[in-house]
Formats: C-alpha cells, sequence, structure tokens
C-alpha cells in the first residue's frame, strides 16, 4: 500500500509541476488558440470539396446535355458501297464514299471478334460500357503527362464517339460524353449488336471501313476465310491504321500483330501452340489494285451518271445501291480487243514517228539498270509491248538486237516493214511504202517499243515486232437492233487516259 501511494503521489507531483511549467511558458495558452485555426482549415477543405463536386456537377450536366439520341443506332444505315454488275452477274463498277459492305457477325469467324476484344477491350463482356481499372490507369499517366496521352476507351465507348459523336479530337468534354453514351448503349443493346456495329464501322486503312471491306483490301478474300494470322493483323489496325499498315511498313504490322496473339493467349482465346502457328504463318497482302471498274470503263462511267442525276450523290456513293446492267462481258472483251488492234494497224498505215528517244553511250548503263529492276519481277508472256534497247542493227541480216532487261530480242525486218516515214502523198499500199532497210527506221542507242511475239527456238531470246503508240481514236457500241439493250461500249483506246 505504501509502495502504491508513493507511486501515486509521484505521479500527482509530477503531473502538478508540468501543468506549472506549462502555463507559466504560456505552452497551455498556444494549445487552446490552434483549435479554431483547426476548424478554420476543415472548413476551407470542405467548401474546396463542395467547389469541385458542384463545378463537376456543372460540367457533367452541361456536357451531357444535348447527347445524340441512342435509337438511331437500331437502325444502322451506314454509307455503303454502290455495286454494278454485268449482265452475266460480274462485278464491273463500285463507288463510294466510304469503301464498307456490312457482314452480320455470323459471318465473322470466331478469332476474328476474339482478336479486336483481346487487343482493345479485354473486359467487353464484364463492364457495362465503361472499363474503371482502365480509366484509373490511363488517369493517373495522363495527369503525370499533363495532358491526355492515354485513352482508356472501351469497344462500347468507340461506338459512341464514331457512330453518334462523330469527334476524333481529345478533350475531358467529349469523354464525358462518350462515357454517358456508352452507359445508355450497354443499358439497350446487347454485346452481339455492339460488336455488329463496331466491326462494320471502324476504319482500318486504306479507305477501308469493317473488317469485310478490309479483309477484300489487304488479302482479296471475304471476312469468313480470314485465318487467325491475318485476323490478328486486322486487329492491330485500329490504333494507327497508317503506321501499322501492312502494306507499308509490314515490319511494324507484324509487331502489333504478334501482340494481339499475346493477349489472345493470355485472354484464353488461344493456345500457345496455336499462337506460334499463327506467328510463323507468311502473310500474303493484295498489292496491286485490280479495278473492276477497268473490265467495262466506260460503260460503268455512263451507268455511274445516270444514276448521279437519277438518285444524287448520297444515294449515289453511301445508298449501297445493287445496278445490274445489260452488258456482256464477252463481247465487252472482243469489242475493247477489235477497237485496240484496229486503232493499231490504222496508226501504222501512216508511218514510223520514230524512237521513243536516243540514248548517248554514257546513258547506256544507267538505263539498263533501271529497266533491270523494273522487268525483275514481270514476267514477259507473248503479245507484251515494252520498251528496249537497240544494241545492234544489221542491214546484211536484215534484223536488229534489242536488249529486254536481262535477255535479249530479234527484231527482224520482215516484222517493222510498216515503218517507213510518214508521207502523206505515199499511200500505205504503195510498194515504195514498205521498208527495205533497218538502219531506215532505228539504230543503236534507239529506245522503241516492240511486241514479244514468241521465243526463238532453243534459246532464251524472244523474237519481237516493232510497235508504237497509236495517236489516233476510235469507238464501239454493241446494241441488240430488237431490244435496245446495249451490250458493249468502248469509248476509246484507255479510258484513264482519255474519258472523252
Amino acid at each position: 500500500m505504501k509502495r502504491g501511494r508513493f507511486f501515486g503521489l509521484i505521479h500527482k507531483a509530477e503531473h502538478a509541476e508540468c501543468e506549472e511549467r506549462f502555463e507559466g511558458k504560456g505552452i497551455g495558452r498556444k494549445i487552446y488558440t490552434m483549435r479554431p485555426i483547426a476548424k478554420w482549415g476543415m472548413a476551407l477543405l470542405a467548401f474546396i470539396i463542395l467547389v469541385i463536386l458542384g463545378s463537376g456537377g456543372v460540367l457533367w450536366y452541361v456536357w451531357s446535355s444535348n447527347l445524340p439520341y441512342i435509337g438511331s443506332l437500331k437502325e444502322y444505315r451506314p454509307p455503303v458501297i454502290t455495286e454494278v454488275y454485268s449482265s452475266d452477274g460480274a462485278l464491273i463498277g463500285r463507288f463510294w464514299k466510304e469503301k464498307r459492305i456490312v457482314i452480320p457477325l455470323e459471318q465473322m469467324p470466331d478469332h476474328l471478334i476474339e482478336a479486336f476484344v483481346a487487343a482493345e477491350d479485354a473486359r467487353f463482356f464484364e463492364h457495362r460500357g465503361l472499363d474503371f481499372i482502365g480509366i484509373t490507369r490511363a488517369l493517373v499517366r495522363n495527369i503525370k503527362a499533363g495532358r491526355i496521352e492515354q485513352g482508356a476507351s472501351t469497344i462500347t465507348q468507340q461506338v459512341a464517339r464514331s457512330l453518334l459523336l462523330k469527334s476524333m479530337k481529345r478533350t475531358y468534354r467529349r469523354k464525358v460524353r462518350e462515357a454517358i453514351l456508352a452507359l445508355q448503349i450497354e443499358k439497350h443493346f446487347t454485346k452481339q449488336k455492339i460488336l455488329f456495329l463496331y466491326l462494320n464501322q471502324i476504319y482500318l486503312g486504306h479507305g477501308a471501313y469493317g473488317v469485310e471491306a478490309a479483309s477484300l483490301t489487304y488479302f482479296g478474300k471475304p471476312a469468313s476465310e480470314l485465318t487467325l494470322a491475318e485476323s490478328a493483323l486486322l486487329a492491330g489496325l485500329p490504333q494507327a491504321p497508317a503506321r501499322y499498315s501492312p502494306v507499308r511498313h509490314m515490319e511494324r504490322a507484324k509487331a502489333r500483330q504478334k501482340y494481339v496473339l499475346q493477349r489472345m493467349r493470355e485472354e484464353g482465346f488461344i493456345t500457345k501452340e496455336q499462337e506460334s502457328l499463327a506467328l510463323a504463318e507468311p502473310i500474303h497482302i493484295v498489292t496491286k489494285d485490280h479495278s473492276v471498274f477497268a473490265k467495262a470503263p466506260y460503260f460503268t462511267e455512263y451507268v455511274r451518271q445516270y444514276l448521279l442525276d437519277k438518285y444524287g450523290k448520297e444515294r449515289l456513293y453511301g445508298g449501297g445501291l445493287k445496278v445490274y446492267t445489260t452488258v456482256n462481258l464477252k463481247m465487252q472483251e472482243a469489242a475493247q480487243k477489235a477497237l485496240e488492234r484496229g486503232l493499231r494497224e490504222l496508226d501504222k498505215r501512216e508511218g514510223y514517228r520514230g524512237p521513243l528517244r536516243h540514248l548517248e553511250p554514257n546513258e547506256i548503263a544507267l538505263y539498263l539498270a533501271q529497266q533491270g529492276e523494273k522487268l525483275n519481277n514481270f514476267k514477259l508472256i507473248p503479245g507484251t509491248i515494252l520498251e528496249a534497247l537497240v544494241i545492234e542493227v544489221n542491214d546484211q541480216e536484215k534484223r536488229a538486237i534489242v536488249q529486254l532487261g536481262e535477255t535479249k530480242g530479234v527484231l527482224p525486218l520482215s516484222r517493222m516493214k510498216w515503218a517507213r516515214k510518214p508521207n502523206p502523198e505515199i499511200p500505205y499500199y504503195h510498194p515504195q511504202a514498205k521498208l527495205t532497210k533497218v538502219s531506215d527506221a532505228i539504230q543503236p542507242g534507239d529506245v522503241i517499243l516492240v511486241r514479244l511475239e514468241k521465243k526463238e527456238p532453243d534459246s532464251k531470246w524472244w523474237v519481237v515486232s516493232l510497235e508504237q503508240e497509236p495517236i489516233i481514236q476510235g469507238a464501239i457500241l454493241c446494241m441488240e437492233p430488237d431490244s435496245g439493250k446495249v451490250r458493249a461500249m468502248v469509248g476509246g483506246r484507255d479510258f484513264f487516259t482519255s474519258q472523252f
């Protein structure tokens, strides 16, 4: 008990001493005066929070007002390609504002859909329009950068932006409106409908909108036939179609494809073995534009003008019209060949206007190097007309030798007898109108046009004939007299040279 009281007294004494010391130095009064400061600080903090919340609420209200009507998505009618067909069902023309062919999800392979989901919005089937984890990550990065550097747009947000807002400018106002619309879209549409809109609307480079047009543009086949490797390549394009273009930047496109396949594996869409096989698969890109317009250009252009006058610009270039015409492609091809042959024969009757140009000895090496590059991947077949360099003229043997890239050709006098000097006083059938010497028409160093006729027996050399481009034009119109149906229409030698 004494021990307890002793310690109790010591405690009371120490406490009294401390109070006296503190009061004597005025410390107690300072503690008393800090309480109002703390209250004011808490009040100020609360006021700032209220201002921020209020401002945010006002901005949310202002930015969310006058939002586009999402019901328009139910009747999805984007600009679609107008197609023109011949009488036998062959495609002869396409007209578009946006090169797009709308197809249902059922015509898209599963790995194509999964590739886009893995690359663009892995949690698409889990969230309800907004990915808050992605938004937080992007917000932190943007605050650190001091500007909007990274987005966290879900597929639904991209649909809202492309089809309703139609704005690519990165602003917080657009992001708020985009988020509100995404929530509304998810509430009123199924995930399948959203994917349908996204995969038909998205821009994938080289003028192609949607996966079907992109598949035809890059691979020359419909989306339903795409392999896993090809699908992953397409799914890598939305971020930057020009930068990752497989036509111009295959290495970048392959790197992006690798990323998409990796994400597909991580999300459980494919196995490691499937990923490896897809990465090893060669990608064949359609590098040449095999224009269907070239089949009957003058006829198709006439149809275009008619449609423009009858239906207007918007419907022609975005209405997805299917136009069936009377032209017969076999007759059209025969007419084009007949006109070309006839114009060349008529032009030759007037004589030879001379070589394309003449090269000096110091210019020949460079010309041959450039010609070799051009012909390196060019398949030489009979009937082809191309440039050749005269390297030898032999009047005694009545022939000339020409250089054709890495091979040579023989030009006999018999295949250039028409090449007299133009003289309107002498008709083409007169005996004096025939060429008697090779050297009267061409000389070594001349660059001329020749037609490949046939290969020399037991030789890599070609037998060639002399040609020149006609300067005259002509036309053919083939019409059924009973019905008035136009079966062939050719307005000149080359539509892309002259549309008259």
